[in-house]
């Protein structure tokens, strides 16, 4: 995976979980927040935490991958 993937699926979703993300590209979780914080520190992505759990009612998410990520749309076209 590269970070052009990663961005155009964050774009696509406008806002995931980390454990989406590892689902969804298999890589380990630390590895994405290293590819994660590149787009932090463009401005371009924001991280939250979604708290306890992952905001839904089975309690079976880990509480280390329930970080929240939202794609910040900019004015111009380019990353």
């Amino acid at each position: 995976m590269i970070l052009a993937e990663l961005r155009d699926y964050l774009q696509e979703k406008k806002r995931v979980s980390l454990n989406d993300l590892v689902m969804r590209f298999q890589v380990d979780a630390e590895a994405l927040r290293g590819m994660l914080s590149k787009w932090i520190s463009k401005g371009r992505l924001k991280k939250s935490q979604a708290g306890a759990n992952c905001g839904g009612s089975c309690c079976k998410c880990d509480p280390a991958l329930t970080e929240i990520y939202e794609w910040i749309e900019s004015k111009t076209t380019t990353d």
